[in-house]
C-alpha cells in the first residue's frame, strides 16, 4: 500500500533503507575516529590537523567534513597555551653587569656557571625547571623542579645541589651568570652567592643570546624528552627529568662543545689535568 501511495517499488524502498543504515554506520565510525584523534592530541587538533592525521591512516576526508562532524559532536580545539613568562625583570633589585659577555668557554670546572628557568605543563598546571650549567664541561651541575617561582624553590635549590655535587669552595672564584629575573636578583640569592664569594653576571635586557648555553639546553631537553610526553603528575615529570639529565645528558650524550665527549668525560679529563 505504501509503495503504491509513494509510487516507489518495494525493492527501491528497501535499498534506500539499507543505504541509509549504511551511511549512518559510516558516519558513526567516522565520528569515532575523529574523536579518537582529537583525544590523542589532548584536544589541541582542529579540523585541518585531524584531516591530515586521518589521511595518514588511509582515510581520505576533507577538513570541511571534519569541521562539520566536530561541530556536531561539540569538539572545539583548545587554543595553544599562552607563553608563560619566567623572567620578571621589573623589580628594584640591583642588576649585575654582563661580565661573562658571551664567553662561553671556561678553562676548568667551577669557574663559570650559567643558569635559567623554564616551564613545563603538568596536567592542568605549570611546573618550573631550573638548571645550572658549568661552562667548562657543559654538565648540569644543579637543577630543581618546583610548583612556584620563588627563589627558594628554584635558583637557590638548584645552586645548593650544584655546590654539593661540585664541592664548591669559597676560593673557587666562580662567576655566576643568569638573566635579570627577580629570582637571581633578590637579596636571598645574592647573599647565598656571597657566602661562596661568587661574582655575579647578568644578561642585557631582552637579550637571550647572552645566556645562549642555558637557552640551548632547554631547547634540547624539550625536543629530546619533554615533547614526547604528556605529564600527568609531578612524580612522572621528576622521574623523566632525572633520567634525562643524570642518566643521559650528563653521563652519555656527546657534546660538540666538548669535542664529541660527554660532560662527564670532559669533567674527568679537566679535573685530571688540574691534579697533574
Amino acid at each position: 500500500m505504501m509503495s503504491k501511495v509513494m509510487e516507489v517499488s518495494s525493492s527501491g524502498y528497501y535499498k534506500w533503507k539499507n543505504d541509509r543504515a549504511r551511511k549512518t554506520k559510516l558516519t558513526e565510525e567516522l565520528n569515532t575516529k575523529i574523536k579518537k584523534v582529537f583525544n590523542i592530541s589532548q584536544g589541541t587538533y582542529g579540523s585541518p590537523r585531524i584531516a591530515i592525521e586521518l589521511e595518514n591512516n588511509d582515510i581520505t576526508i576533507s577538513k570541511t567534513t571534519v569541521a562539520r562532524r566536530m561541530q556536531t559532536m561539540k569538539l572545539t580545539a583548545r587554543p595553544k597555551s599562552k607563553f608563560v613568562i619566567t623572567t620578571d625583570s621589573e623589580h628594584d633589585y640591583l642588576i649585575a653587569p654582563n661580565i661573562l659577555n658571551r664567553n662561553f668557554d671556561a678553562p676548568q670546572p667551577n669557574k663559570a656557571w650559567v643558569s635559567d628557568i623554564t616551564y613545563v605543563r603538568v596536567a592542568n598546571y605549570w611546573m618550573y625547571v631550573t638548571v645550572i650549567i658549568d661552562l667548562a664541561d657543559r654538565m648540569i651541575v644543579g637543577w630543581s623542579l618546583s610548583k612556584d617561582m620563588t627563589a627558594l624553590n628554584t635558583v637557590m635549590a638548584a645552586f645548593k645541589m650544584a655546590v654539593f655535587k661540585r664541592r664548591l669552595s669559597k676560593s673557587s672564584g666562580l662567576l655566576f651568570h643568569s638573566d635579570r629575573g627577580v629570582q637571581y636578583a633578590c637579596h636571598d640569592f645574592v647573599n647565598l652567592l656571597k657566602e661562596y664569594n661568587c661574582s655575579r653576571s647578568m644578561s642585557r635586557k631582552g637579550n637571550c643570546w647572552d645566556n645562549a648555553v642555558a637557552e640551548s639546553f632547554f631547547k634540547t631537553l624539550k625536543v629530546e624528552k619533554l615533547y614526547k610526553y604528556t605529564f600527568k603528575n609531578e612524580s612522572m615529570l621528576k622521574t623523566e627529568l632525572f633520567r634525562y639529565i643524570d642518566g643521559w645528558y650528563n653521563t652519555k650524550r656527546i657534546h660538540t662543545s666538548n669535542g664529541g665527549k660527554s660532560p662527564l668525560e670532559t669533567y674527568r679529563l679537566k679535573s685530571l689535568c688540574l691534579a697533574i
